[in-house]
């Protein structure tokens, strides 16, 4: 005899089920075979394309690329051009966030890190419309701050505070500050750092405003906002931030193993740490410890970025995730962690003038350069820099990324500097 299936797990299953068949679906849906852009630029970017020794011509594609982000998000919006927030990124393929082969709508936290590269690259190429462009998406996020002072982590009806965006948001607003000498940015700018000061615990660990995946103890998330809060302590003229930067950085630099590893730096259940997130940890110990003079955590950051170095393989590609010996624990290449590592190489040449920094930056640079491809005729690919190596990895697959492409705008436009024998830009300049 049969007994009847309870109603109650009926009701649990189906949807289950549901939810499993959809995601099936959207898979099915992005494969390249169903997208031929897709598929075409897969084949152009295993082959790679054409690079130029000069850095000048990938830096201009790349600035270029991000004006039109910047458009197409303005678009979106129904906005006049250059006005506004920044699309995150161009999908290839087919993709839940925007369905079709199509520019991503703009995100909180998204697209920060073009602000302080816009302000740098139009003093350096002598184009005044880029720092206006940074003053549009400055005054934009100024319409995602809470009242808390906190940046949203995302968009939803009951909006939550997210401590790394408004450790960006911060960067970007003094950044803005500097250049325009607006009371509103530095007034958003206090209002960030006043939140992130309020919310850090004695230990100095932030555990409000942590995004959903992430260790709800772990500190190293936050290394970057404890930099801006560095930042707004000595813009602002504020001790008591640089006080808590100073706290919540030394809580990161008591995790750091002796061969130089940062732990916690991925979200829970995830095998290694993304190569982006270990980046963004050691810039936070480097940028902050120049703030705040802290030689031990300038050092802590150069052990860390000398284990990075080494973890590269030979034709410049940083594995997208890397385990607690620094050993890949992925087959796929981070393209945005690779150019944000690149500029910490750099920035620990400026700081120490140790010719052995530069090392790992041109073989970085040379493979990034690799991936640019600056022959596309489609607006959304021309100039880009995608989010992984091969496109297709598991690690936004078919994208183009606006964090990638400013990270890679950052590298080649200090490098450039330094090749042509001018003053490294201030950290902020380019965040």
């Amino acid at each position: 005899m049969h007994s009847r299936p309870d109603p109650a797990l009926r009701a649990v299953a189906l949807p289950a089920v549901a939810r499993a068949m959809v995601a099936k679906l959207q898979r099915l849906r992005a494969h390249p075979i169903l997208n031929p852009a897709a598929f075409e630029e897969s084949w152009r970017d295993r082959a790679g394309h054409a690079v130029d020794p000069d850095h000048r011509p990938h830096l201009v594609a790349a600035v270029d690329w991000l004006a039109r982000a910047q458009d197409a998000a303005a678009q979106g919006a129904g906005d006049e051009k250059g006005k506004g927030g920044v699309a995150r990124g161009y999908s290839l393929a087919w993709s839940p966030m925007c369905g079709s082969c199509a520019w991503q709508p703009p995100v909180p936290g998204g697209a920060g890190e073009i602000i302080p590269v816009l302000y740098s690259a139009s003093r350096h190429l002598r184009r005044s419309a880029l720092a206006d462009r940074a003053e549009y998406a400055a005054l934009w996020e100024l319409d995602l701050q809470l009242p808390s002072g906190a940046m949203r982590a995302s968009w939803t009806e009951r909006p939550a505070p997210s401590v790394a965006n408004t450790g960006q948001a911060l960067l970007d607003w003094l950044a803005a500050f500097r250049e325009t000498g607006a009371g509103i940015f530095a007034g958003a700018a206090r209002r960030a750092a006043w939140f992130l000061l309020a919310t850090l615990g004695e230990d100095g660990v932030w555990r409000q405003g942590r995004i959903q995946d992430a260790n709800r103890h772990a500190a190293l998330f936050d290394a970057r906002a404890a930099w801006a809060l560095a930042e707004a302590g000595r813009r602002l003229r504020a001790p008591e931030c640089r006080a808590a930067a100073a706290r919540a950085l030394r809580a990161v630099a008591r995790q750091q193993h002796e061969n130089g590893w940062l732990p916690e730096c991925s979200g829970s259940g995830r095998q290694g740490a993304l190569a982006g997130t270990v980046a963004d940890t050691i810039r936070g110990l480097l940028e902050g410890g120049r703030v705040l003079e802290d030689e031990d955590l300038i050092a802590r950051a150069a052990r860390a970025a000398e284990r990075a170095a080494l973890a590269m393989d030979p034709a410049g590609r940083l594995p997208g995730s890397l385990a607690s010996d620094w050993r890949p624990a992925a087959s796929w290449g981070c393209l945005s962690g690779t150019a944000q590592m690149a500029t910490i190489w750099l920035r620990l040449f400026e700081t120490t003038r140790e010719i052995r920094w530069l090392e790992p930056v041109d073989t970085a640079l040379r493979f990034l350069k690799s991936t640019q491809n600056r022959v596309s005729t489609d607006p959304g690919v021309h100039g880009g820099i995608k989010a992984a190596y091969p496109l297709g990895a598991e690690h936004g697959a078919y994208q183009l990324l606006v964090s990638g492409t400013a990270g890679f705008a950052d590298a080649l436009l200090r490098d450039e500097r330094r090749r042509a024998g001018i003053a490294p830009m201030v950290a902020t300049e380019a965040a």
